[in-house]
């Protein structure tokens, strides 16, 4: 199997932006997508609390593709992003980071890991030092957490105006966000289906949709 993963959290990449690298690296490696799995997260949590992913990430064998655009896609925390590397080369996953071109397995050269590991580590003291956010990177809005269920909206076809009456917020602000974000762009992929959580019962869907949205206490 092969799989596309895209996350969305404050201040990172557009999910538009990250499934056309993936794809375009996809087609060009000749690898076809058969599930994508988008992870959604009001806040950038540590890996204890990302659970779902962790079962993701546990369901995955021997054989199976895993396509991020990034390598910070997986974990923006140095040391997580190192065992997560580590879990997939064990489990003999192949790890494919579109950004970087390479492929990862237990056969990969250590000097191509550690760049966009360095990558990573170089962007946390940056925003710990108060540099602006990426090129390409969102806010944080209040509609985020409110992403899975505008995207399965615009799938189904359904108006903004709808889909702003169900969320019971203003039409106007949501037309803004949906723009801001491309998300009509990201509905329409035929990539892209609004599946069921991990773990859900019932026919496969080609898209596994992470949405850990605990609120903060």
């Amino acid at each position: 199997m092969t799989y596309a993963y895209l996350r969305q959290v404050p201040g990172s990449k557009s999910l538009v932006s990250q499934q056309q690298s993936v794809i375009g690296y996809a087609l060009g490696r000749g690898l076809e997508i058969d599930k994508e799995v988008v992870e959604h997260s009001g806040r950038n949590r540590p890996i204890e609390e990302r659970k779902q992913f962790e079962e993701f990430i546990h369901s995955l064998g021997e054989g199976d593709n895993l396509i991020v655009d990034e390598v910070w896609t997986l974990s923006s925390r140095v040391d997580e992003l190192v065992k997560i590397i580590g879990c997939t080369i064990s489990r003999s996953i192949n790890l494919y980071i579109a950004d970087r071109g390479i492929l990862v397995t237990k056969n990969t050269p250590v000097g191509q890991i550690i760049p966009p590991i360095n990558e990573v580590r170089e962007s946390g003291e940056k925003k710990a030092g108060g540099v602006g956010r990426p090129k390409g990177s969102k806010s944080h809005s209040k509609f985020d957490p409110m992403q899975p269920e505008i995207l399965k909206g615009l799938r189904e076809g359904r108006s903004v105006s709808s889909i702003a009456r169900e969320l019971g917020v203003s039409r106007s602000s949501l037309k803004d966000y949906i723009e801001s974000r491309d998300l009509k762009e990201l509905a329409q992929n035929r990539f892209l289906k609004i599946g069921k959580p991990i773990g859900a019962s019932g026919d496969e869907d080609s898209v596994l949709l992470i949405c850990p949205f605990e609120k903060d206490n």
